[in-house]
């Protein structure tokens, strides 16, 4: 057996013992309001243990969970307008990680797309810092809310589709690029010179996203209205166009 799949499989399995016997681990659950099946993408960051589950299926109206171990971190999103074949071959048209398969296998998505970003503390007790990211674009609403008291909701509930500047526009309108990936300049992209909060400010393309959704990011130092905390909970909902979602039916 190849030694990389050797030692994947061995982190794969101590992440499952450490779940089942330390109880140390985050339940994420995916929730799927949006009338079409959309096909939610993982990647863990640099650093953190890759998980069993890198991509899947979530019909209408249907929900999954996936234990995520503690002091993980990576992001979840979801690719829509996606066919792939009975062996699961197949490319999306908005969200898409070019692995040419249901699932990303350790690849990013393709902008534009509503990225959820997590980094789970420790399993001393640390803090959890999540977000709702536009920085890489938009592709469908999405929101995020955790089952513990004094923990903040955060998300972007709104069809930025509907507003997005002409110039923006992806996929027939489908998704919305960030300024960044339309035009590429140091300025909004947050680099060289700019890449600093002092020199890097709103342009009035990433002001369209936080008028939208003020709680996400619009741009890459957008932290002080866009970053969240909690210090309590072993369960989260990412709930893709949660428009007509209560609060009290997040979790199922």
């Amino acid at each position: 057996m190849d030694h990389t799949i050797s030692y994947g499989i061995l982190v794969l399995v101590s992440v499952f013992l450490c779940c089942l016997f330390a109880g140390d681990c985050t339940t994420f659950a995916f929730i799927n309001r949006c009338d079409d099946t959309v096909w939610p993408g993982v990647l863990s960051n640099s650093g953190s243990p890759p998980l069993s589950v890198t991509g899947f299926a979530l019909p209408a109206g249907t929900a999954r969970s996936l234990l995520v171990p503690s002091g993980w971190s990576g992001r979840f999103w979801a690719r829509t307008g996606c066919s792939f074949d009975d062996a699961g071959r197949g490319s999306c048209a908005t969200g898409d990680c070019g692995s040419g398969q249901v699932e990303c296998n350790g690849a990013a998505a393709a902008p534009p797309a509503t990225l959820v970003e997590f980094t789970l503390g420790g399993g001393g007790g640390g803090a959890d810092f999540y977000d709702v990211s536009l920085v890489d674009g938009y592709n469908l609403p999405v929101g995020v809310a955790a089952e513990a008291a004094g923990c903040g909701e955060t998300g972007c509930a709104a069809d930025v589709n509907r507003v997005c500047p002409a110039e923006m526009r992806a996929g027939g309108g489908a998704a919305c690029r960030s300024a960044c990936d339309a035009f590429g300049t140091p300025e909004l992209c947050c680099t060289g010179e700019f890449a600093s909060p002092s020199t890097c400010r709103p342009s009035a393309y990433s002001e369209v996203f936080k008028a939208a959704c003020p709680l996400a990011y619009s741009y890459a130092f957008d932290d002080a209205t866009s970053t969240f905390t909690c210090a309590a909970a072993q369960r989260y909902a990412i709930t893709f166009c949660p428009n007509s979602t209560p609060r009290s039916t997040l979790f199922l």
